[in-house]
């Protein structure tokens, strides 16, 4: 069942998802609101406007989806209360903003749902994990869920302080990926690889095997021993980042910096 849907803020995440509503069918109509309106995918099913003045006064969407940059919530949110009426739920990608944040702007029994997405959205493989208000129905969670779903996987958590955890996790996660194909073709390079040579050889590795591991029932743990022989050269290497001051305590320092700093824009 398609749905009709207020979009504010079409940048790439909001591009992303829109596109994948077009593609799936999932809205029947939206009003997308961003002030470069260039940007915004032609489709008979849009109407694009520079402002939330300039939707229809009449419009009555069946959710509201924010995907305006924190910093810009004070001031753009408060112009979509004439469309948040009965029956609206209310859906945001914005970091940092509670769900009281919302109930707060549009009314305590206003049903919000408040989501975390990342940017391989853009390539339909996202990972999107949200919470809810009490008052979000059983059908309102589930076209909030349909809409996350078009650009990739969903989940969702009881407890809204996990949203946290989870922006530390998946919605940085992307970040510490590349962060890792560079220190990988680096490293191939200092070992004497040419250095475009090396920088394709790491992303066609990691991509590769977050495929890999997206497709197998396998733990990534058994996935990583698949590839290990013992006394071999992955086990040498292996050694070095398992070992006493790896990753695994540099990952739980970097995880906790960014829950914490997560919980301080709240």
């Amino acid at each position: 069942m398609s749905a009709t849907l207020l979009l504010l803020g079409c940048g790439k995440m909001g591009q992303a998802l829109l596109q994948g509503w077009l593609a799936a069918g999932t809205v029947s109509a939206v009003e997308a609101v961003e002030p470069n309106v260039g940007i915004v995918p032609s489709d008979p099913r849009v109407g694009a406007r520079a402002s939330v003045a300039d939707v229809p006064a009449d419009f009555r969407p069946d959710a509201v989806l924010v995907a305006v940059k924190p910093q810009m919530m004070d001031t753009a949110a408060p112009g979509l209360r004439p469309f948040v009426g009965e029956g609206t739920v209310v859906v945001s990608i914005a970091a940092g903003k509670t769900l009281a944040y919302f109930t707060g702007l549009f009314g305590a029994a206003t049903p919000v749902v408040r989501a975390m997405p990342n940017t391989p959205a853009a390539v339909g493989r996202g990972m999107t994990v949200c919470c809810a208000t009490p008052s979000a129905t059983a059908a309102q969670r589930d076209l909030a869920h349909r809409l996350l779903a078009a650009v990739g996987a969903v989940e969702w958590v009881d407890d809204e302080d996990l949203i946290d955890p989870v922006t530390a996790v998946s919605g940085g996660g992307p970040a510490y990926v590349f962060l890792l194909i560079d220190a990988l073709a680096e490293a191939g390079r200092k070992q004497g690889l040419p250095a475009d040579l090396a920088m394709r050889i790491a992303r066609a590795t990691v991509a590769g095997s977050g495929e890999l591991a997206r497709q197998s029932d396998e733990s990534a743990a058994r996935l990583r021993e698949n590839v290990t022989s013992p006394g071999g050269t992955t086990r040498a290497a292996l050694d070095v980042l398992m070992g006493e001051g790896g990753m695994q305590p540099l990952f739980d320092a970097a995880i906790a910096a960014a829950t914490r700093r997560a919980r301080e824009l709240r």
